[in-house]
């Protein structure tokens, strides 16, 4: 019965932690939650529950629903788990990983940006010139340089606007990913410490029984040796008895492992955190009452579909960018500075010169088509990642709905 019952809340437990992650819980910032939910959908897009839709949005008395897919894993009230998953967050080598790349994309929508201002550069020369004999030039002369050179090519038809969108959206599906990673390190970490806590549980309930068993088996083994009991009943008890104790290999070996394996997912080397998960041994208690504010209906505020229709944005941003390629290229030059032959006057007020071009103006004319080609490029990468998003979701919408009617 008492493995039953054991058996009975990892089940539950499992599910909540499944129906979380599948939804994508947002766990950093609980007071975006309903922002991101409103950013991610409308309500014209939710055909199966619109009433509960609009409520969800329009209410803003849920904090505490919001608060419990922010930190779901409080639900549980178990200090342990809570202090796991802090130590994953700040650890994890995956999840540094994904932080690295959240600032490498941040890096490179700032490098996007930066293309459309005008750009200065700085320069100096000392030339020393020998013509030849047989030329025409002149005979042997210095020159000396020092100046600023400017550049602005603008931005007429929107080329260089369209790439800082494509930058943009590939920075915000970067972050969609990390906060993939987060979902998915939580609930793998709850997942293993659900398993580690079953598995001490049932180890518990072996010793347990080993114990009872053993009593019997003795009381037996009198009543045999005073010819009170046949030695069928003695034997059914050494064999109950010795089928129990082989059962405790095995449950210890798993148990090890998922010691190993919480310990890998909080960056730890294995075996440093033992003594932690020796302490404290509880089976977790979750307050189902608490689960009926979880909006199942908020499906597109999984971070995974998220990020797939970012990068869809942004390999449309990058077509829009390719196909401007037909379009000439505007831009302003001009330059200042200190021109002479002699560098003792090289800083004289009659060495100052300047040099500026309103308008240039290059249009590509024939590049064998090449434009062309890249834009067809861009177009299948597009579809690609368009076929890919639509998998998403699709993916996503089974994946819910089988952990829903697991439970039914």
């Amino acid at each position: 019965m008492k493995k039953m019952k054991t058996t009975m809340k990892k089940t539950t437990i499992n599910f909540f932690v499944a129906v979380i992650f599948l939804l994508g819980a947002n766990i950093v910032y609980a007071d975006d939650w309903l922002d991101l939910v409103r950013k991610y959908t409308s309500a014209d897009e939710i055909n199966f529950a619109p009433d509960k839709w609009e409520s969800l949005v329009n209410d803003h008395s849920g904090v505490e629903n919001k608060n419990i897919l922010a930190q779901w894993w409080d639900t549980f009230n178990d200090r342990t788990l809570t202090q796991l998953i802090e130590m994953a967050f700040m650890r994890n080598r995956d999840m540094q990983s994904s932080r690295a790349r959240l600032e490498e994309a941040r890096a490179q929508l700032s490098v996007t940006m930066s293309s459309r201002s005008p750009k200065v550069n700085g320069s100096g020369s000392w030339t020393h010139t020998e013509p030849s004999k047989n030329s025409m030039a002149g005979g042997i002369y210095d020159s000396y340089h020092l100046g600023f050179d400017a550049s602005w090519e603008l931005d007429l038809w929107g080329k260089k606007q369209d790439t800082v969108n494509a930058a943009k959206s590939a920075y915000e599906a970067e972050y969609a990913t990390l906060h993939n990673s987060w979902v998915s390190l939580s609930a793998e970490v709850a997942r293993n410490y659900i398993n580690l806590r079953t598995l001490q549980e049932r180890i518990n309930v072996a010793n347990k029984n080993i114990k009872l068993q053993q009593d019997v088996f003795d009381l037996l083994k009198s009543q045999y040796d005073a010819g009170l009991k046949d030695e069928l009943a003695l034997q059914q008890a050494r064999y109950t008895l010795e089928r129990t104790k082989s059962l405790l290999p095995a449950l210890e070996q798993s148990l090890e492992a998922t010691m190993n394996a919480l310990a890998i997912l909080t960056g730890e080397i294995p075996g440093s955190i033992n003594e932690l998960l020796k302490q404290n041994i509880t089976f977790p208690e979750l307050d189902v009452r608490r689960l009926n504010g979880i909006p199942a209906n908020t499906i597109r505020q999984r971070p995974d579909i998220l990020a797939a229709e970012k990068n869809l944005i942004a390999q449309t941003s990058l077509k829009k960018a390719a196909e401007k390629e037909y379009y000439p290229t505007i831009s302003l030059n001009g330059s200042i500075g200190l021109d002479s032959l002699k560098s003792s006057n090289l800083f004289e007020g009659n060495s100052w010169g300047s040099r500026f071009v309103p308008l240039q103006i290059s249009w590509p004319i024939f590049h064998g088509s090449e434009i062309r080609k890249n834009i067809k490029i861009q177009t299948a990468k597009e579809e690609q990642l368009l076929a890919a998003y639509e998998s998403t979701v699709l993916k996503a919408v089974g994946e819910v709905r089988d952990a829903l009617m697991s439970n039914v």
